[in-house]
């Protein structure tokens, strides 16, 4: 089996190319810019924002880590007569912010659940089946713009604030265990034209998830909550830290946002580690300035 994955250089799109290479297979990987060659591994340059770039080449199965809306803007205009599974990803988002109160992030949603939409049809058109997956809350040590974000927060200032209990119910789920979900996915034929939610293995409050951060670090749980007002009142002061947030984020900390992973077990095996974070007592040159699609 050959595959193609797009999103290739981001947080869960190199780990499922790592993935594919251990299992022996050579992936293809796009990148817009040019990549070192690795052993396993065959870089092809191109961007879905300029589809006179594209030169893909045939393949079975194509991973996509990008906004669905690109990958749909493209795919009648590409030669794929042997794709037979296309795998995305997508968001719990679309369930979760669909009726934010901030404006720009519940247009966001939309078009992501509309990119998601328009992505289903298109393949449905070309006879290419189709599986999304929407995963909770990601999380890469050092990589990602989560918990990253939290524990560069918690290594400067020695503690974190939470908008009022922080007892809203969180299931972290790591790009690892992501990468391989979609890798088998593709190769189950019951997974084809579904949707799945892809959630953490444990269950535990916005707080807790904080704590274990501050565990992981080394450091004592020194969490202070803030009323909700103040947290509206505060927040420009902390926006900096946080990059691509709104002050949501404070009312969202006591919401439940948890998801029934069992359909993609029954499926394709979905067995997720628990939410045991390891990041290192300093900040690495490695930790995240900017958002990844999945937030």
């Amino acid at each position: 089996m050959q595959s193609l994955v797009i999103g290739a250089t981001g947080i869960v799109g190199s780990l499922i190319v790592e993935k594919l290479a251990q299992m022996g297979e050579r992936p293809y990987a796009l990148s817009r810019r040019p990549q070192n060659s690795r052993d396993g591994i065959t870089w092809i340059e191109g961007d879905l924002d300029r589809p006179d770039s594209l030169s893909l080449p045939s393949c079975d199965v194509i991973y996509s880590t990008v906004h669905p809306a690109l990958l749909s803007k493209v795919l009648r205009g590409l030669d794929l007569p042997h794709t037979r599974r296309i795998v995305f990803f997508t968001s719990t988002s679309i369930l979760t912010k669909l009726n934010s109160d901030d404006v720009a992030e519940r247009a966001n949603v939309r078009k992501l659940a509309d990119g998601e939409y328009r992505l289903q049809t298109i393949c449905e058109e070309l006879k290419i089946g189709w599986t999304v997956l929407r995963p909770t809350l990601i999380y890469a040590e050092e990589k990602d713009a989560n918990l990253t974000r939290v524990a560069n927060f918690i290594r400067r200032f020695g503690f974190f604030p939470l908008a009022g209990s922080g007892n809203g119910r969180r299931q972290p789920v790591s790009a690892q265990d992501l990468a391989l979900g979609a890798v088998l996915a593709a190769s189950m034929q019951q997974t084809s034209n579904r949707t799945y939610a892809v959630p953490g293995a444990e269950i535990v409050s916005y707080r807790e998830m904080i704590g274990r951060v501050f565990d992981s670090l080394g450091r004592r749980r020194l969490i202070l909550p803030v009323p909700q007002l103040v947290w509206r009142l505060g927040y420009k002061a902390l926006q900096r830290f946080f990059p691509g947030t709104n002050a949501n984020m404070g009312s969202r900390m006591s919401k439940d946002m948890v998801f029934d992973g069992s359909l993609a077990a029954r499926d394709f095996g979905w067995n997720p580690r628990p939410f045991r974070p390891k990041f290192a007592p300093q900040i690495s040159s490695h930790s995240t300035k900017g958002a990844p699609f999945h937030r």
